[in-house]
């Protein structure tokens, strides 16, 4: 009897190494499946920019024909993880009279291109995805765009993209709603990772610094129950830790966004409003609030679109410096934000004016002969005028493009700001002309 037990046991046991080799044999396979069962992306650009200040000794006009290659490569999925790398590598071709802000780049008089030769991961993470796929975490460098991009985007126009080292969760449970929250501890900025402390040139100045530590919490809701929009409410958190002298950038953000269509006869209205209040950081050095207002319409005629568009950056003038308590003003912050695609494409308002900024523009958009056309013109001014600073200046936008394929597009864009006060900016012209292969 104890023999048969015994010779059983044995036989289970052997049954159960079997199965478990079996098991972890399948699970190799499926491993090495999704490691080698992945899908690649490639991405090239050349692009030709020109700059220039008509009417201004300085600076320089400036000349940039650089070259991007981004390589990825996706994993397959096991048991819901997947992995991304991608690396980026960005180079100078022919042209070179610029200031590129990059590693190294000392004061040369002429004027800004903000595309450094570099070579970086522009992307490095691992993502779990539920069954069925109502939630998704990620955890590494990686790419973020909230909504239009205003306040959390990937600075996609620069060669070198900005990513985030950052935990984002996205769930999707509820019935026609996103949840997307995150934990943000670098920004990967447009100037590199070389631009860093120690490799002179501009480095000095901090704004152009490649990375920006920070421990900022993101939180955005997306509501799609409506006919007639789509809601959104957010809370973006930005500490910058002090090591990047970035602090006057530590805000807490609050906002409320809806974004609509809705049909009339043949036509689409358009229609977009937003709100938001920014309440200075913690390690803020000024104490402050101020108020974005972006307010849009417009009517889609399927041959054309046509927008009219209202937007205000606030000023508070009763700001308060911590240390001192002196009285100053300090305007809305978007340090984040793919913020050439705002306030005019000649990029002279990155960093918001002191006194704030109004913009009031109408654009136009169309298709010729599968060319895409684009034009805007813009209004700028102060929210909080003085007795010297109202009036901005004004600008002029227009863009072509054609995609040729799935894979190859070309394109070209012209901005021309005439300005009203020389302290705020001087007139500018900047031309760009591009091609692109993807696939």
């Amino acid at each position: 009897m104890k023999q048969r037990i015994k010779k059983s046991t044995q036989q289970s046991l052997v049954s159960i190494a079997l199965l478990a080799s079996s098991a972890a044999a399948h699970a190799a396979e499926d491993i090495a499946e999704a490691l080698a069962g992945g899908k690649t992306t490639t991405n090239v650009q050349l692009r030709y920019e020109n700059v220039t200040n008509p009417g201004n000794a300085a600076p320089k006009k400036a000349e940039a024909m650089t070259a991007r290659l981004r390589l990825g490569y996706e994993t397959g999925t096991f048991n819901g993880l997947s992995a991304m790398v991608e690396a980026e590598s960005v180079k100078e071709f022919g042209y070179n009279n610029y200031d590129s802000k990059g590693a190294g780049q000392t004061a040369n008089g002429y004027a800004v291109v903000a595309d450094p030769e570099a070579t970086e991961i522009n992307q490095a993470y691992l993502n779990y995805s539920s069954v069925p796929a109502s939630m998704s975490v990620k955890w590494g460098r990686q790419r973020i765009i909230l909504d239009n991009a205003r306040f959390i985007g990937n600075v996609g126009w620069r060669q070198n993209e900005q990513t985030f080292d950052a935990l984002t969760v996205v769930n999707a449970s509820l019935p026609d709603t996103k949840i997307t929250a995150g934990y943000i501890t670098n920004v990967n900025r447009i100037f590199s990772d070389n631009a860093a402390a120690g490799n002179g040139g501009v480095l000095a100045t901090t704004g152009f610094a490649g990375n920006h530590k920070m421990r900022s919490p993101i939180m955005n809701v997306s509501y799609k129950g409506f006919d007639f929009a789509e809601l959104v409410g957010y809370g973006y958190l930005l500490n910058y830790d002090p090591s990047t002298a970035f602090t006057a950038n530590s805000a807490d953000t609050y906002g409320l966004r809806l974004n609509g269509k809705t049909a009339v006869d043949e036509n689409k209205l358009l229609y977009t409003a937003e709100f938001a209040r920014q309440f200075h950081g913690s390690n803020n050095p000024t104490k402050y609030q101020a108020n974005y207002i972006f307010l849009e319409g417009g009517i889609d005629m399927n041959s054309a679109i046509f927008k009219l568009g209202y937007e205000v950056m606030g000023a508070d003038s009763s700001a308060i410096t911590k240390a001192s308590g002196a009285a100053t003003t300090k305007s809305f912050s978007t340090p984040l934000a793919t913020l050439h695609a705002f306030d005019g494409w000649a990029d002279l308002f990155l960093v918001t004016p002191t006194q704030g900024l109004k913009d009031i523009y109408v654009s136009a958009n169309t298709a010729l002969a599968g060319i895409k056309l684009g034009a805007v013109y813009h209004e700028f001014s102060a929210d909080k005028s003085t007795a010297t600073i109202g009036k901005y200046g004004s600008e002029w936008d227009v863009v072509a493009t054609k995609a040729i394929n799935k894979t190859y597009t070309i394109g070209t864009k012209y901005a021309t700001y005439l300005t009203k006060n020389t302290a705020i900016a001087a007139n500018t012209d900047k031309f760009w002309l591009w091609g692109e292969v993807k696939f």
